[in-house]
């Protein structure tokens, strides 16, 4: 990668939007941020520019999100078995093909979102369900550890449940952190940044603050309606970017 003005440019816009989710959803939705950043890199080389960003990122919204707004009931049940499937996933990421993977999740999504759709599209309240939350942490270890996609098995656990806005937001953002920093490790050994990559990082650096912030102040702006509308409306443009990678994969 060569660090050009364009690629510079590219990487600070991409950052700065992935900042954004963060600020406005709590994360979730990184693979919005990366068609941007694969115009000018390698999608590998992109994960491990943003696995250290995503650290950076998490620190900085946690003085948005804080311990007030984190569904712990929920979290016991989440951050153990994303744990697990972040070591999965990088198993899977050596081993078998993440194409279909990522072709699977996005049928899953597109699906829960169309059913959501035929319910009418409002903000439900359904119980707990501790199987459910198992299954949900452990897919999106795997699938954030593929393709930093690890939102739409959270999602679709979270929004049923018809948490409050910053309840919903606060309690993705904690859970990303755990999940970010535990990937960090295994995305540097896979991906193991180039000098010029570090220096990318280094500029990106600039774009988490405002980015975040003026996430935050979006959420602030939204209602609970507005908030889960658009989370459901940024599941769909997940799928179709996922369905996008793992069909091109096999056409190429």
């Amino acid at each position: 990668m060569e660090l050009t003005f364009a690629t510079v440019l590219v990487a600070f816009a991409g950052v700065f939007l992935i900042s954004f989710m963060r600020g406005a959803f709590g994360g979730g939705f990184a693979i919005v941020g990366i068609p941007l950043l694969s115009t000018v890199m390698d999608p590998v080389v992109a994960g491990g520019l943003l696995a250290p960003l995503f650290i950076a990122m998490d620190l900085y919204a946690l003085r948005y999100w804080k311990p007030s707004t984190w569904s712990k009931p929920d979290l016991v049940l989440l951050v153990p078995a994303l744990v697990i499937g972040i070591g999965v996933g990088y198993l899977v990421f050596r081993v078998l093909d993440h194409r279909a993977i990522a072709i699977l999740m996005a049928a899953i999504t597109l699906a829960f979102v169309c059913l959501w759709l035929l319910r009418g599209a409002e903000v439900t309240h359904r119980p707990r369900s501790t199987p459910k939350a198992v299954a949900a942490g452990f897919t999106s270890g795997i699938t954030t550890m593929v393709a930093h996609s690890g939102g739409p098995p959270l999602a679709m656990y979270l929004l049923p449940l018809g948490l409050g806005k910053e309840l919903y937001a606060g309690t993705t953002s904690l859970f990303f952190t755990v999940g970010n920093a535990t990937k960090l490790v295994p995305w540097l050994l896979l991906a193991q940044p180039a000098t010029e990559t570090w220096k990318l990082m280094g500029i990106c650096l600039f774009a988490i603050p405002f980015g975040v912030w003026s996430g935050w102040r979006l959420h602030g702006v939204l209602d609970q309606r507005q908030v889960y509308r658009a989370c459901y409306g940024l599941l769909v443009v997940t799928a179709l970017k996922l369905l996008w990678d793992g069909m091109s994969g096999y056409l190429v």
